[in-house]
Protein backbone atom coordinates (compact mmCIF):
# COMPACT_ATOMS: atom_id res chain seq x y z
CA UNK A 1 0.00 0.00 0.00
CA UNK A 2 1.49 3.52 -0.94
CA UNK A 3 1.97 5.88 1.43
CA UNK A 4 1.02 9.84 1.78
CA UNK A 5 3.73 11.68 -0.50
CA UNK A 6 5.03 14.68 0.86
CA UNK A 7 8.20 16.79 -0.42
CA UNK A 8 10.72 15.78 1.88
CA UNK A 9 12.56 12.30 2.48
CA UNK A 10 11.54 11.12 5.86
CA UNK A 11 15.29 9.40 6.61
CA UNK A 12 17.59 12.45 6.36
CA UNK A 13 21.27 11.90 5.78
CA UNK A 14 22.55 12.12 9.10
CA UNK A 15 19.94 9.96 10.27
CA UNK A 16 21.54 7.24 8.09
CA UNK A 17 25.23 8.08 9.52
CA UNK A 18 24.45 6.93 12.70
CA UNK A 19 25.47 3.74 13.84
CA UNK A 20 24.17 0.48 14.58
CA UNK A 21 25.81 0.07 17.79
CA UNK A 22 23.99 3.53 19.23
CA UNK A 23 20.66 2.85 17.58
CA UNK A 24 20.59 -0.50 19.48
CA UNK A 25 21.99 1.71 22.72
CA UNK A 26 18.75 3.70 22.43
CA UNK A 27 16.63 0.91 22.48
CA UNK A 28 17.55 -0.18 25.50
CA UNK A 29 17.03 3.22 27.28
CA UNK A 30 13.67 1.91 28.41
CA UNK A 31 14.08 1.51 31.93
CA UNK A 32 14.38 -2.08 33.06
CA UNK A 33 13.23 -3.37 29.72
CA UNK A 34 15.79 -5.31 26.81
CA UNK A 35 13.59 -5.90 23.89
CA UNK A 36 16.43 -7.90 22.20
CA UNK A 37 15.44 -10.88 25.42
CA UNK A 38 12.33 -11.30 24.20
CA UNK A 39 12.39 -10.65 20.78
CA UNK A 40 12.04 -14.60 19.64
CA UNK A 41 12.37 -14.88 15.64
CA UNK A 42 11.53 -10.48 15.96
CA UNK A 43 13.87 -8.16 13.69
CA UNK A 44 14.97 -4.82 14.24
CA UNK A 45 14.78 -2.76 10.78
CA UNK A 46 17.18 0.24 11.82
CA UNK A 47 16.05 2.00 8.40
CA UNK A 48 12.15 1.50 9.74
CA UNK A 49 13.36 3.13 13.44
CA UNK A 50 15.25 6.15 11.80
CA UNK A 51 12.79 6.71 9.42
CA UNK A 52 10.71 7.44 12.44
CA UNK A 53 12.68 9.20 14.31
CA UNK A 54 13.38 11.65 11.58
CA UNK A 55 9.50 11.91 10.93
CA UNK A 56 9.17 13.91 14.04
CA UNK A 57 11.77 16.68 13.71
CA UNK A 58 11.30 16.78 9.73
CA UNK A 59 7.71 17.50 9.63
CA UNK A 60 6.45 18.33 13.98
CA UNK A 61 7.23 21.38 15.40
CA UNK A 62 6.40 22.28 19.40
CA UNK A 63 3.03 24.08 19.54
CA UNK A 64 3.56 25.56 22.99
CA UNK A 65 5.48 27.32 25.51
CA UNK A 66 9.37 28.49 24.68
CA UNK A 67 10.15 26.33 21.77
CA UNK A 68 7.13 26.36 20.16
CA UNK A 69 7.86 26.55 16.20
CA UNK A 70 11.11 24.96 16.76
CA UNK A 71 11.56 21.10 15.25
CA UNK A 72 10.46 18.74 17.54
CA UNK A 73 13.67 16.68 17.97
CA UNK A 74 12.75 14.03 20.09
CA UNK A 75 14.75 13.17 23.48
CA UNK A 76 16.91 10.27 23.47
CA UNK A 77 13.70 8.88 25.95
CA UNK A 78 11.65 9.71 23.28
CA UNK A 79 13.61 8.08 20.41
CA UNK A 80 14.01 4.65 22.25
CA UNK A 81 10.04 4.72 22.20
CA UNK A 82 9.62 5.06 18.77
CA UNK A 83 12.95 3.37 17.52
CA UNK A 84 11.08 0.45 19.25
CA UNK A 85 8.17 0.97 18.32
CA UNK A 86 8.31 1.62 13.94
CA UNK A 87 11.41 -0.52 14.01
CA UNK A 88 10.82 -3.91 15.57
CA UNK A 89 9.08 -6.29 12.66
CA UNK A 90 7.87 -9.84 12.68
CA UNK A 91 9.04 -12.58 10.50
CA UNK A 92 6.25 -11.31 7.81
CA UNK A 93 7.02 -7.89 8.36
CA UNK A 94 4.49 -6.51 10.01
CA UNK A 95 5.43 -4.38 13.68
CA UNK A 96 6.26 -6.56 16.54
CA UNK A 97 4.63 -4.34 19.18
CA UNK A 98 0.91 -4.02 19.27
CA UNK A 99 0.55 -2.39 22.36
CA UNK A 100 2.33 -0.02 24.87
CA UNK A 101 2.06 2.03 28.36
CA UNK A 102 3.81 5.11 28.35
CA UNK A 103 3.75 5.77 32.30
CA UNK A 104 5.50 9.01 32.92
CA UNK A 105 5.23 11.52 35.43
CA UNK A 106 3.22 14.95 34.86
CA UNK A 107 4.77 17.41 32.56
CA UNK A 108 6.94 15.19 30.68
CA UNK A 109 5.48 15.76 27.67
CA UNK A 110 3.26 12.93 27.30
CA UNK A 111 0.65 14.70 24.29
CA UNK A 112 3.20 15.75 21.76
CA UNK A 113 4.83 12.41 21.55
CA UNK A 114 1.60 10.77 21.14
CA UNK A 115 0.43 13.38 18.64
CA UNK A 116 3.21 12.56 16.64
CA UNK A 117 3.18 8.85 17.12
CA UNK A 118 -1.01 9.35 15.94
CA UNK A 119 0.27 11.69 12.62
CA UNK A 120 3.25 8.73 11.85
CA UNK A 121 0.30 6.69 11.84
CA UNK A 122 -1.82 8.58 9.65
CA UNK A 123 0.71 9.64 7.23
CA UNK A 124 3.46 7.41 6.81
CA UNK A 125 2.16 3.55 7.52
CA UNK A 126 0.99 3.22 3.55
CA UNK A 127 -2.47 1.84 5.79
CA UNK A 128 -5.71 2.38 3.77
CA UNK A 129 -8.72 3.64 5.67
CA UNK A 130 -6.67 3.70 8.73
CA UNK A 131 -9.12 4.55 11.70
CA UNK A 132 -6.68 6.45 14.04
CA UNK A 133 -8.09 8.16 17.59
CA UNK A 134 -7.10 9.80 20.06
CA UNK A 135 -9.83 8.71 23.30
CA UNK A 136 -10.01 9.63 27.09
CA UNK A 137 -12.51 9.39 29.41
CA UNK A 138 -13.84 13.02 28.44
CA UNK A 139 -14.28 14.32 25.60
CA UNK A 140 -12.39 17.68 26.36
CA UNK A 141 -9.59 15.59 27.80
CA UNK A 142 -9.44 13.37 24.28
CA UNK A 143 -9.03 16.46 22.37
CA UNK A 144 -6.03 17.52 24.09
CA UNK A 145 -3.66 15.04 21.95
CA UNK A 146 -5.92 15.89 18.55
CA UNK A 147 -5.58 19.49 19.22
CA UNK A 148 -1.54 19.19 19.51
CA UNK A 149 -1.54 17.02 16.44
CA UNK A 150 -3.89 19.56 14.73
CA UNK A 151 -1.62 22.26 15.06
CA UNK A 152 1.73 20.12 14.30
CA UNK A 153 -0.69 19.54 10.78
CA UNK A 154 -1.48 23.22 10.17
CA UNK A 155 2.25 24.54 11.01
CA UNK A 156 4.08 21.68 8.38
CA UNK A 157 3.24 22.77 4.86
CA UNK A 158 4.08 19.37 3.67
CA UNK A 159 1.67 17.68 6.12
CA UNK A 160 -1.29 20.42 5.61
CA UNK A 161 -0.85 19.41 1.84
CA UNK A 162 -1.32 15.99 2.25
CA UNK A 163 -4.65 15.71 4.17
CA UNK A 164 -7.82 18.03 5.22
CA UNK A 165 -8.10 19.79 8.41
CA UNK A 166 -11.36 20.14 9.97
CA UNK A 167 -12.55 21.33 13.75
CA UNK A 168 -13.09 17.87 14.53
CA UNK A 169 -10.88 15.52 12.50
CA UNK A 170 -8.04 15.46 10.10
CA UNK A 171 -8.66 13.42 7.19
CA UNK A 172 -6.39 12.04 4.13
CA UNK A 173 -8.86 11.32 1.46
CA UNK A 174 -6.74 9.53 -1.05
CA UNK A 175 -5.93 6.80 1.60
CA UNK A 176 -9.27 6.90 3.13
CA UNK A 177 -8.06 7.90 6.39
CA UNK A 178 -9.10 9.68 9.56
CA UNK A 179 -7.60 10.84 12.87
CA UNK A 180 -10.39 12.36 15.52
CA UNK A 181 -10.68 12.58 19.22
CA UNK A 182 -13.68 10.47 21.31
CA UNK A 183 -14.68 9.90 24.29
CA UNK A 184 -15.81 7.25 27.05
CA UNK A 185 -19.50 6.22 25.79
CA UNK A 186 -17.96 2.77 24.99
CA UNK A 187 -21.27 1.67 23.34
CA UNK A 188 -21.20 3.86 20.77
CA UNK A 189 -17.72 2.59 19.65
CA UNK A 190 -18.61 -1.19 18.46
CA UNK A 191 -18.44 -0.47 14.76
CA UNK A 192 -14.93 1.08 14.82
CA UNK A 193 -11.98 -0.87 13.11
CA UNK A 194 -9.12 1.59 14.33
CA UNK A 195 -5.67 1.08 12.99
CA UNK A 196 -4.51 3.41 16.00
CA UNK A 197 -5.80 4.39 19.06
CA UNK A 198 -4.20 6.94 21.35
CA UNK A 199 -5.49 6.60 25.30
CA UNK A 200 -4.71 9.47 26.67
CA UNK A 201 -5.15 9.94 31.04
CA UNK A 202 -5.50 6.30 31.29
CA UNK A 203 -6.09 6.57 35.03
CA UNK A 204 -9.42 8.69 34.80
CA UNK A 205 -11.08 5.66 33.44
CA UNK A 206 -13.84 4.83 35.77
CA UNK A 207 -14.06 1.30 33.88
CA UNK A 208 -12.59 -0.86 31.82
CA UNK A 209 -14.84 -0.35 28.53
CA UNK A 210 -14.05 1.99 26.81
CA UNK A 211 -10.63 0.66 26.57
CA UNK A 212 -11.58 -3.09 25.63
CA UNK A 213 -13.90 -1.95 23.14
CA UNK A 214 -10.99 0.28 21.32
CA UNK A 215 -8.42 -2.98 21.50
CA UNK A 216 -10.70 -5.03 20.23
CA UNK A 217 -11.89 -2.92 17.37
CA UNK A 218 -7.97 -3.28 16.08
CA UNK A 219 -8.48 -6.84 15.22
CA UNK A 220 -9.09 -6.74 11.60
CA UNK A 221 -6.09 -4.95 11.27
CA UNK A 222 -2.13 -6.10 9.97
CA UNK A 223 -0.34 -3.71 12.29
CA UNK A 224 -2.44 -1.94 14.42
CA UNK A 225 -0.88 -0.06 17.68
CA UNK A 226 -2.73 1.22 20.74
CA UNK A 227 -0.76 3.37 22.90
CA UNK A 228 -1.61 3.99 26.89
CA UNK A 229 -0.29 7.39 28.06
CA UNK A 230 -0.42 7.93 31.59
CA UNK A 231 0.27 9.10 35.13
CA UNK A 232 -0.49 7.02 38.20
CA UNK A 233 -3.65 6.05 39.29
CA UNK A 234 -4.46 5.38 43.15
CA UNK A 235 -5.56 2.77 45.00
CA UNK A 236 -8.97 1.50 43.70
CA UNK A 237 -11.27 -1.10 42.73
CA UNK A 238 -11.41 -2.11 39.05
CA UNK A 239 -8.83 0.57 38.22
CA UNK A 240 -7.69 -0.69 34.40
CA UNK A 241 -4.62 1.50 34.90
CA UNK A 242 -3.25 -0.34 37.54
CA UNK A 243 -4.22 -3.33 35.68
CA UNK A 244 -2.25 -2.34 32.69
CA UNK A 245 0.48 -1.11 34.81
CA UNK A 246 0.67 -4.62 36.63
CA UNK A 247 0.91 -6.51 32.93
CA UNK A 248 3.17 -3.88 31.97
CA UNK A 249 5.48 -4.83 35.01
CA UNK A 250 5.54 -8.01 34.76
CA UNK A 251 6.40 -7.91 31.25
CA UNK A 252 9.26 -5.65 31.86
CA UNK A 253 10.53 -7.88 34.93
CA UNK A 254 10.23 -11.15 32.88
CA UNK A 255 7.48 -13.01 34.89
CA UNK A 256 5.04 -13.21 32.16
CA UNK A 257 5.40 -13.13 27.83
CA UNK A 258 4.46 -10.29 26.20
CA UNK A 259 6.66 -9.70 23.10
CA UNK A 260 3.88 -7.35 21.16
CA UNK A 261 3.62 -4.93 24.37
CA UNK A 262 6.19 -2.16 24.90
CA UNK A 263 6.32 -1.25 28.79
CA UNK A 264 8.02 1.81 29.11
CA UNK A 265 7.15 2.97 32.50
CA UNK A 266 9.11 5.45 34.60
CA UNK A 267 8.69 5.83 38.27
CA UNK A 268 9.46 6.27 41.54
CA UNK A 269 9.08 3.30 44.45
CA UNK A 270 6.98 3.94 47.62
CA UNK A 271 10.32 3.43 49.86
CA UNK A 272 12.16 5.96 47.89
CA UNK A 273 12.77 9.33 49.43
CA UNK A 274 9.91 11.38 47.69
CA UNK A 275 11.37 14.90 49.13
CA UNK A 276 15.00 13.86 47.60
CA UNK A 277 15.74 15.65 44.04
CA UNK A 278 17.74 12.50 42.74
CA UNK A 279 14.47 10.39 42.65
CA UNK A 280 12.78 12.71 40.70
CA UNK A 281 14.47 11.97 37.65
CA UNK A 282 13.28 8.35 37.74
CA UNK A 283 9.92 9.29 36.86
CA UNK A 284 10.87 12.70 35.00
CA UNK A 285 12.60 11.74 31.92
CA UNK A 286 11.98 14.80 30.44
CA UNK A 287 13.75 16.84 34.14
CA UNK A 288 15.22 20.18 32.61
CA UNK A 289 13.50 20.20 29.36
CA UNK A 290 9.66 20.32 29.70
CA UNK A 291 9.68 20.46 33.43
CA UNK A 292 11.89 22.10 35.71
CA UNK A 293 14.02 21.11 39.36
CA UNK A 294 12.94 24.45 40.29
CA UNK A 295 9.33 23.46 39.63
CA UNK A 296 9.34 20.02 41.12
CA UNK A 297 11.12 21.87 44.05
CA UNK A 298 8.39 24.16 44.85
CA UNK A 299 5.65 21.57 44.15
CA UNK A 300 7.76 19.37 46.69
CA UNK A 301 7.74 22.25 49.39
CA UNK A 302 4.05 22.42 49.08
CA UNK A 303 3.53 18.83 49.87
CA UNK A 304 5.77 18.86 52.85
CA UNK A 305 3.96 21.87 54.15
CA UNK A 306 0.16 20.44 53.38
CA UNK A 307 -0.49 16.85 53.66
CA UNK A 308 -3.42 17.27 51.57
CA UNK A 309 -1.10 17.92 48.57
CA UNK A 310 1.44 14.69 49.36
CA UNK A 311 -0.28 12.22 47.90
CA UNK A 312 -1.10 14.77 44.72
CA UNK A 313 2.57 15.14 44.59
CA UNK A 314 3.66 11.62 44.59
CA UNK A 315 1.14 10.44 42.08
CA UNK A 316 1.19 12.85 39.21
CA UNK A 317 5.07 14.19 39.67
CA UNK A 318 6.73 10.83 40.92
CA UNK A 319 3.98 8.20 39.50
CA UNK A 320 4.02 6.25 42.85
CA UNK A 321 0.19 5.09 42.97
CA UNK A 322 -0.97 6.09 46.41
CA UNK A 323 -3.89 4.88 48.45
CA UNK A 324 -6.46 7.63 46.84
CA UNK A 325 -6.36 10.89 44.64
CA UNK A 326 -6.19 13.36 47.38
CA UNK A 327 -4.89 12.17 51.09
CA UNK A 328 -7.91 12.96 53.43
CA UNK A 329 -8.94 9.76 55.49
CA UNK A 330 -5.45 7.91 55.84
CA UNK A 331 -6.34 4.03 55.36
CA UNK A 332 -3.64 3.22 58.19
CA UNK A 333 -5.33 4.99 60.75
CA UNK A 334 -8.70 3.63 59.10
CA UNK A 335 -7.98 0.00 59.35
CA UNK A 336 -7.13 0.53 63.22
CA UNK A 337 -10.38 1.20 63.86
CA UNK A 338 -11.52 -2.05 62.30
CA UNK A 339 -11.87 -3.39 65.84
CA UNK A 340 -15.02 -5.63 66.50
CA UNK A 341 -18.22 -3.74 66.72
CA UNK A 342 -21.21 -5.78 69.21
CA UNK A 343 -24.09 -5.42 67.82
CA UNK A 344 -26.08 -6.99 70.07
CA UNK A 345 -24.52 -4.67 72.85
CA UNK A 346 -25.63 -1.57 70.65
CA UNK A 347 -29.29 -2.70 71.19
CA UNK A 348 -31.61 -0.01 73.11
CA UNK A 349 -28.74 2.56 72.94
CA UNK A 350 -29.70 5.64 71.98
CA UNK A 351 -27.53 6.53 68.23
CA UNK A 352 -28.28 8.99 65.14
CA UNK A 353 -28.58 8.01 61.27
CA UNK A 354 -27.81 9.04 57.99
CA UNK A 355 -29.64 8.12 54.95
CA UNK A 356 -27.76 8.95 51.73
CA UNK A 357 -30.05 8.08 48.53
CA UNK A 358 -28.61 8.02 45.39
CA UNK A 359 -30.31 7.49 41.80
CA UNK A 360 -32.38 4.98 41.87
CA UNK A 361 -30.13 2.71 40.18
CA UNK A 362 -27.42 3.73 42.33
CA UNK A 363 -26.20 1.98 45.96
CA UNK A 364 -28.11 3.80 48.71
CA UNK A 365 -26.49 4.09 52.33
CA UNK A 366 -27.96 3.77 55.77
CA UNK A 367 -25.15 4.30 59.23
CA UNK A 368 -26.11 4.33 62.53
CA UNK A 369 -23.76 6.20 64.70
CA UNK A 370 -23.70 5.63 68.60
CA UNK A 371 -21.68 8.17 70.24
CA UNK A 372 -20.45 7.34 73.57
CA UNK A 373 -17.58 9.84 75.55
CA UNK A 374 -15.01 10.42 72.80
CA UNK A 375 -15.81 7.83 70.39
CA UNK A 376 -18.26 6.55 68.50
CA UNK A 377 -19.33 3.53 66.75
CA UNK A 378 -20.59 3.15 63.45
CA UNK A 379 -23.21 0.62 61.95
CA UNK A 380 -23.30 0.68 58.01
CA UNK A 381 -26.10 -1.01 55.54
CA UNK A 382 -26.41 -0.79 52.02
CA UNK A 383 -29.30 -1.80 49.07
CA UNK A 384 -28.39 -1.85 45.98
CA UNK A 385 -31.31 -2.99 43.04
CA UNK A 386 -31.14 -6.86 42.68
CA UNK A 387 -31.58 -6.48 38.88
CA UNK A 388 -28.59 -4.38 38.32
CA UNK A 389 -25.63 -5.83 40.51
CA UNK A 390 -24.44 -8.52 37.99
CA UNK A 391 -24.64 -5.33 35.47
CA UNK A 392 -23.16 -2.87 38.38
CA UNK A 393 -20.07 -5.18 39.10
CA UNK A 394 -19.06 -5.46 35.49
CA UNK A 395 -19.41 -1.79 34.66
CA UNK A 396 -17.50 -0.83 38.11
CA UNK A 397 -15.21 -3.70 38.49
CA UNK A 398 -16.42 -3.92 42.43
CA UNK A 399 -17.98 -7.29 43.91
CA UNK A 400 -21.24 -5.76 44.81
CA UNK A 401 -22.10 -9.65 44.65
CA UNK A 402 -19.73 -10.91 46.46
CA UNK A 403 -20.59 -8.66 49.22
CA UNK A 404 -24.27 -9.10 48.77
CA UNK A 405 -23.43 -12.77 49.64
CA UNK A 406 -21.35 -12.00 52.73
CA UNK A 407 -24.35 -9.50 53.74
CA UNK A 408 -22.71 -6.34 53.69
CA UNK A 409 -25.29 -4.77 50.91
CA UNK A 410 -29.01 -6.06 50.65
CA UNK A 411 -30.33 -6.04 47.18
CA UNK A 412 -33.70 -4.66 47.02
CA UNK A 413 -36.01 -6.38 44.46
CA UNK A 414 -36.32 -4.91 40.60
CA UNK A 415 -34.01 -2.62 38.74
CA UNK A 416 -34.61 0.15 40.99
CA UNK A 417 -33.76 0.92 44.50
CA UNK A 418 -37.12 -0.36 46.26
CA UNK A 419 -37.55 3.26 48.71
CA UNK A 420 -40.51 1.01 50.54
CA UNK A 421 -37.83 -1.81 51.20
CA UNK A 422 -35.46 0.83 52.60
CA UNK A 423 -38.83 2.30 54.59
CA UNK A 424 -39.49 -1.16 55.99
CA UNK A 425 -35.80 -1.93 57.06
CA UNK A 426 -35.36 1.37 59.12
CA UNK A 427 -38.30 0.22 60.72
CA UNK A 428 -36.83 -2.75 61.24
CA UNK A 429 -34.13 -1.01 62.81
CA UNK A 430 -35.83 1.53 64.97
CA UNK A 431 -37.63 -1.32 66.71
CA UNK A 432 -33.49 -2.44 67.84
CA UNK A 433 -31.94 0.99 68.19
CA UNK A 434 -32.82 4.13 69.71
CA UNK A 435 -32.64 6.75 66.38
CA UNK A 436 -32.86 9.99 68.08
CA UNK A 437 -32.23 11.99 64.65
CA UNK A 438 -32.71 10.68 61.03
CA UNK A 439 -30.47 13.32 58.20
CA UNK A 440 -31.58 12.87 55.13
CA UNK A 441 -30.04 14.51 51.84
CA UNK A 442 -33.18 16.26 50.41
CA UNK A 443 -31.97 15.26 46.75
CA UNK A 444 -34.46 12.63 45.45
CA UNK A 445 -35.91 12.02 48.88
CA UNK A 446 -38.33 14.48 49.92
CA UNK A 447 -41.14 12.04 49.28
CA UNK A 448 -39.68 9.28 51.26
CA UNK A 449 -38.28 11.28 54.21
CA UNK A 450 -42.29 12.62 54.46
CA UNK A 451 -43.66 8.96 55.18
CA UNK A 452 -40.82 7.88 57.48
CA UNK A 453 -42.09 11.59 59.71
CA UNK A 454 -45.61 11.49 59.01
CA UNK A 455 -46.60 7.75 58.96
CA UNK A 456 -43.57 5.95 60.57
CA UNK A 457 -43.41 9.01 63.21
CA UNK A 458 -38.98 9.24 62.51
CA UNK A 459 -37.66 12.00 63.77
CA UNK A 460 -36.50 13.43 59.92
CA UNK A 461 -34.47 16.07 59.55
CA UNK A 462 -33.53 17.30 55.61
CA UNK A 463 -29.29 17.10 55.85
CA UNK A 464 -28.05 19.34 53.26
CA UNK A 465 -24.80 18.39 51.41
CA UNK A 466 -23.20 22.07 51.44
CA UNK A 467 -20.12 23.34 53.53
CA UNK A 468 -21.91 25.11 55.88
CA UNK A 469 -23.78 21.60 57.10
CA UNK A 470 -20.85 19.21 55.94
CA UNK A 471 -17.77 21.53 57.22
CA UNK A 472 -17.38 20.46 61.03
CA UNK A 473 -18.97 16.69 61.27
CA UNK A 474 -16.54 15.91 58.11
CA UNK A 475 -13.64 17.57 60.57
CA UNK A 476 -14.81 15.81 63.35
CA UNK A 477 -14.78 12.39 60.99
CA UNK A 478 -11.40 12.71 60.58
CA UNK A 479 -10.34 13.83 63.98
CA UNK A 480 -11.78 10.57 65.34
CA UNK A 481 -10.13 7.85 62.61
CA UNK A 482 -6.92 9.98 63.50
CA UNK A 483 -7.25 9.65 66.98
CA UNK A 484 -8.64 6.01 66.96
CA UNK A 485 -11.80 6.79 68.51
CA UNK A 486 -14.15 5.43 65.48
CA UNK A 487 -15.08 2.04 65.72
CA UNK A 488 -16.51 0.81 62.49
CA UNK A 489 -15.92 -2.97 62.51
CA UNK A 490 -13.97 -3.11 58.97
CA UNK A 491 -16.99 -3.15 57.43
CA UNK A 492 -16.03 -3.80 53.57
CA UNK A 493 -18.44 -1.62 52.10
CA UNK A 494 -17.53 1.26 54.18
CA UNK A 495 -13.83 0.94 53.81
CA UNK A 496 -13.96 1.14 50.20
CA UNK A 497 -15.55 4.30 50.33
CA UNK A 498 -13.33 5.60 52.95
CA UNK A 499 -10.58 4.85 50.60
CA UNK A 500 -12.57 6.88 47.39
CA UNK A 501 -13.20 10.51 49.68
CA UNK A 502 -11.91 13.17 47.98
CA UNK A 503 -12.72 16.52 49.39
CA UNK A 504 -13.88 19.97 48.19
CA UNK A 505 -12.40 22.99 50.32
CA UNK A 506 -13.94 26.62 50.12
CA UNK A 507 -11.83 29.70 50.44
CA UNK A 508 -12.57 29.88 54.39
CA UNK A 509 -10.83 26.42 54.27
CA UNK A 510 -14.49 24.48 54.94
CA UNK A 511 -14.40 21.52 53.74
CA UNK A 512 -17.03 18.52 52.25
CA UNK A 513 -16.50 15.24 50.56
CA UNK A 514 -16.69 15.68 46.57
CA UNK A 515 -18.84 13.23 44.69
CA UNK A 516 -17.72 14.48 41.60
CA UNK A 517 -13.98 14.16 42.48
CA UNK A 518 -14.25 11.08 44.15
CA UNK A 519 -13.92 8.27 41.61
CA UNK A 520 -16.23 5.53 43.04
CA UNK A 521 -18.97 5.72 45.56
CA UNK A 522 -18.77 7.40 48.73
CA UNK A 523 -22.67 7.27 49.94
CA UNK A 524 -21.82 5.49 53.41
CA UNK A 525 -19.13 8.10 53.75
CA UNK A 526 -21.85 10.84 52.87
CA UNK A 527 -24.11 9.32 55.56
CA UNK A 528 -21.72 8.99 58.53
CA UNK A 529 -21.27 12.19 58.17
CA UNK A 530 -24.50 13.36 58.37
CA UNK A 531 -24.76 11.50 60.86
CA UNK A 532 -21.96 12.45 63.25
CA UNK A 533 -23.27 16.02 62.19
CA UNK A 534 -26.49 15.04 64.08
CA UNK A 535 -25.25 13.76 66.76
CA UNK A 536 -22.46 16.48 67.25
CA UNK A 537 -25.38 18.97 68.03
CA UNK A 538 -28.93 19.21 68.87
CA UNK A 539 -30.63 20.34 65.81
CA UNK A 540 -33.77 21.56 68.04
CA UNK A 541 -30.85 24.14 69.51
CA UNK A 542 -29.21 24.96 66.54
CA UNK A 543 -30.60 27.73 64.29
CA UNK A 544 -31.40 28.84 62.11
CA UNK A 545 -33.56 26.66 60.56
CA UNK A 546 -36.70 26.63 58.86
CA UNK A 547 -40.04 24.05 58.52
CA UNK A 548 -41.13 22.98 54.86
CA UNK A 549 -44.08 20.02 55.44
CA UNK A 550 -43.39 19.24 58.61
CA UNK A 551 -39.76 18.35 57.89
CA UNK A 552 -36.58 19.97 59.74
CA UNK A 553 -34.27 21.68 57.25
CA UNK A 554 -30.33 22.35 58.43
Amino acid sequence: MSRVTTTKSPSSASAKRRSDRDLEATLRLIPGYDPFATAGDCWFDRDAAREAIDFFAAYLVHVKGEKAGEPFVLEPWQQAIVANLFGWKRPDGARRYREALIFVARKSGKSLLAAGIALYMLFMDGEQGAEIYTAAAERDQAALVFDVAKQQVLRSPELSAACQVFRKAITVERMGSVLKAISAEADTKHGYNSHCVIVDELHAQRTRELVDVLVTSTGARRQPLVVHITTSDYEREGSICNQIHKYASDIRDGLIEGRSFLPVIYEASRDDDWTDPAVWKKANPNLGVSISAEYLETECKKAQDSPAYENTFKRLHLNIRTEQADRWLVMARWDACAGEVDRVALQGRACYAGLDLSSTTDLSALVLVFPAGESYTVLPYFWIPEDRAVERERRDRVPYLAWARDGFIERTPGEVIDYQFIRRRLKDLADRYKIRKLGIDPWNATQLATQLLEEDGFPVEMFRQGYQTMNSPAKKLYDLHIAGQLAHGGHPVLRWMAANVAIDTDPAENIKPSKKRSFERIDGIVATIMAIGLAMVDVKKQGPYTKDRGLLWV
